[in-house]
């Protein structure tokens, strides 16, 4: 029998921890890492990957509802949200270090 891997709504990890730590952030450093990723989600993502980013993290949406809402399957939405926090991060490195 075939080995399924059991799919969850949620994200959770190192990256969706960090993004949610420098959204929550209220100091000077935590403010300008705001500024950094707000601007990089408004110029280096693509509108889909906006959209779903947007739903996810500042309407509170799970996969299944922004997949509900977007008429895509909650698979799609994860793969798309990995690429876009994948995208954020590898842009991000630069501003960073």
């Amino acid at each position: 029998m075939a080995d399924h891997k059991r799919y969850y709504d949620e994200f959770t990890g190192s990256p969706d921890e960090a993004i949610r730590r420098i959204m929550e952030t209220e100091d000077d450093t935590g403010e300008k890492l705001k500024r950094i990723l707000l601007k990089v989600m408004k110029n280096e993502l693509t509108p889909r990957q906006k959209e779903i980013i947007v739903l996810y993290y500042f309407k509170g949406l799970n996969t299944i509802e922004i997949g509900n809402q977007l008429g895509i399957s909650p698979q799609a939405v994860s793969a798309v949200m990995a690429r876009a926090r994948s995208r954020m991060f590898r842009i991000l490195q630069y501003y960073i270090m």
